[in-house]
C-alpha cells in the first residue's frame, strides 16, 4: 500500500487533513492553517512504526486522562463534550 493525503478546507471550517501510512492505516486531523496539516502529515508519516506498534484505545484512554487533569488544574468540571 503506498502513502497518500489531502488536505481541504470548506469556507468557514478548519482545514481537514487525511493520511494513509505505508501500512493503510488512515488518520484524520483538523488545523487552523494549511501549514500545520502539512506539518502533520509529515509527523504521521514519520512516526507510522510508532504509531502501528501502540494500542491505540489506550493512548486514547491517556488522553482523556490528561484533559481531565487540566481542566481538575484549571478550577474547571471536567467534561467531555
Amino acid at each position: 500500500m503506498s502513502r497518500d493525503y489531502s488536505i481541504t478546507k470548506k469556507e468557514g471550517e478548519l482545514y481537514e487533513a487525511r493520511v494513509v501510512d505505508s501500512y493503510g492505516k488512515k488518520y484524520k486531523n483538523w488545523f487552523e492553517t494549511a501549514s500545520d496539516a502539512n506539518d502533520w502529515v509529515y509527523y504521521v508519516w514519520s512516526k507510522e512504526k510508532w504509531f502501528n506498534s501502540t494500542n491505540s484505545q489506550e493512548l486514547l484512554a491517556k488522553a482523556i486522562q490528561e484533559c481531565v487533569k487540566i481542566d481538575e488544574e484549571a478550577g474547571r468540571e471536567p467534561s467531555l463534550d
